[in-house]
């Protein structure tokens, strides 16, 4: 029985702090996240837009909207993959993000992929 969906995109994520970047002095953190996104469904695919909600650990939330990702709206066979890398800002030294992407399918069906929520947070130390 085969239970994949026509329509389905596998999302990972891989974060990092950008400590040159950053100016903790200022309230100004800096993270670098990684996304691989997999077309694990039937059809070949394309990402329209993004939606992402950043929270920071004071509660504040910025939300960002936008066509395609880091300027491309890659085009998947099933079984492709596409990476991309890019950044966020906050004002504490760790926060979430969440979101979904929005595309459309070579048969013309538009659907969303959730972004699960992820953490960034700054590397601790242990004393």
């Amino acid at each position: 029985m085969n239970s994949t969906s026509p329509y389905a995109l596998a999302v990972q994520i891989q974060t990092r702090f950008d400590a040159d970047k950053s100016r903790p002095e200022d309230d100004h953190y800096v993270f670098v996240y990684t996304v691989t996104l997999h077309n694990a469904g039937e059809i070949p695919v394309q990402l329209l837009k993004r939606h992402w909600l950043i929270t920071d650990a004071n509660g504040g939330t910025e939300e960002v909207r936008g066509e395609g990702v880091v300027g491309e709206q890659p085009w998947m066979r099933p079984g492709d993959d596409f990476e991309y890398t890019s950044g966020a800002v906050l004002k504490t030294d760790v926060g979430t993000m969440r979101g979904s992407y929005q595309l459309v399918a070579d048969d013309g069906t538009h659907f969303e992929a959730d972004i699960p929520q992820f953490t960034l947070s700054i590397p601790r130390t242990l004393h």
